[in-house]
């Protein structure tokens, strides 16, 4: 990064690693308790510290991962310091957020190696969704619709592998259901009860199976983007948070991490890779309808998908309902 100094992920820097300078988000430094601080003040804009000693490993995952705030909640004083780099460390930051790691960088730390210069523009070259592309497709039954089909798609340096599945025969005529749904490996694949990925995934293709059958057909978008895009570590992170009485906004947050990460025009190259113009979109949230349209998509009609909640993902249901403004009544 022109004019930036090296950086070195917290999470990855190993042994006796020590910086002057830790670099953390926004919302971490608004956790810090530092926003009234003229340096750290500036909505949105990554945050520059000085501590009152170097920053080691050992202390800056302290500072850098919110899991230990309850237990030290001390950790400073801490001063902010002027970032002349801000739109390099924006960058940083949301390199971090793609690789599933804590968003919080070493500066200029001892025997950190040689520097990797990365500019801005090669990340928004690396999420340009117009580099998406087919990869291959296949028969694909499953236990809802047994003459289903599966598309796989990737990016040239992108390892992320996204599909759809398609329920029915494709028609020009009429908007098929879609559904959006980002990957969840707790609840697609181990059946958590913290969440309602599970059961959502398999009423949605319940009812395209349900579309075909009434000559309609529907499109699952799966989508490689756990824990709506901070990746399964720092959703596993997340779920710790909640367990100190953090709800999922606020966990997010304490992260330093957005609450809503999603790639929604990698979604809709996806529709268009497949020759969709119209959908009719199966969610509870009119957000998700807005940013599907905001990417070009043509939203015809928001179909109800609200499920039963459990007592185990009744307060995480209510907070996507209060604060996230899902419609689950």
């Amino acid at each position: 990064m022109p004019g930036a100094p090296l950086l070195q992920p917290v999470e990855t820097a190993f042994g006796q690693s020590h910086a002057d300078r830790l670099l953390i988000s926004a919302s971490r430094a608004a956790t810090l308790k530092l926003a009234n601080q003229r340096d750290a003040a500036i909505p949105g804009q990554p945050v520059l510290l000085r501590g009152a000693e170097r920053f080691g490993v050992a202390h800056a995952l302290g500072v850098a991962d919110p899991a230990l705030d309850l237990a030290n909640p001390m950790k400073g004083p801490f001063a902010a310091l002027e970032c002349d780099w801000a739109e390099q460390a924006a960058a940083a930051l949301e390199l971090a957020r793609l690789a599933g790691i804590l968003p919080a960088f070493l500066v200029d730390p001892d025997g950190a190696g040689e520097p990797v210069e990365v500019l801005p523009a090669d990340l928004a070259a690396f999420r340009d969704p117009a580099r998406l592309a087919i990869a291959s497709r296949a028969k694909l039954p499953v236990a809802a619709a047994q003459d289903a089909r599966i598309v796989a798609f990737r990016s040239p340096n992108d390892t992320r592998e996204h599909v759809a599945l398609i329920i029915g025969e494709q028609r020009s005529d009429r908007p098929p259901l879609v559904r959006l749904h980002s990957e969840c490996l707790t609840g697609d694949i181990l059946g958590s009860l913290k969440c309602d990925c599970g059961p959502q995934l398999n009423a949605a293709l319940a009812a395209m199976a349900e579309e075909a059958k009434g000559g309609g057909w529907g499109v699952l978008l799966y989508m490689r983007q756990e824990g709506r895009g901070i990746g399964l570590i720092n959703k596993l992170r997340a779920y710790r948070l909640q367990d100190q009485g953090f709800d999922t906004v606020d966990a997010n947050t304490r992260l330093g991490l957005p609450d809503e990460a999603r790639d929604f025009p990698t979604a809709a190259r996806m529709l268009d890779l497949l020759g969709v113009r119209s959908i009719r979109l199966l969610t509870n949230n009119p957000a998700k309808v807005a940013a599907l349209e905001a990417a070009g998509v043509a939203v015809a009609e928001r179909v109800p998908h609200a499920l039963p909640d459990n007592p185990h993902n009744a307060h995480y249901l209510a907070t996507k309902r209060d604060r996230a403004g899902h419609l689950l009544d």
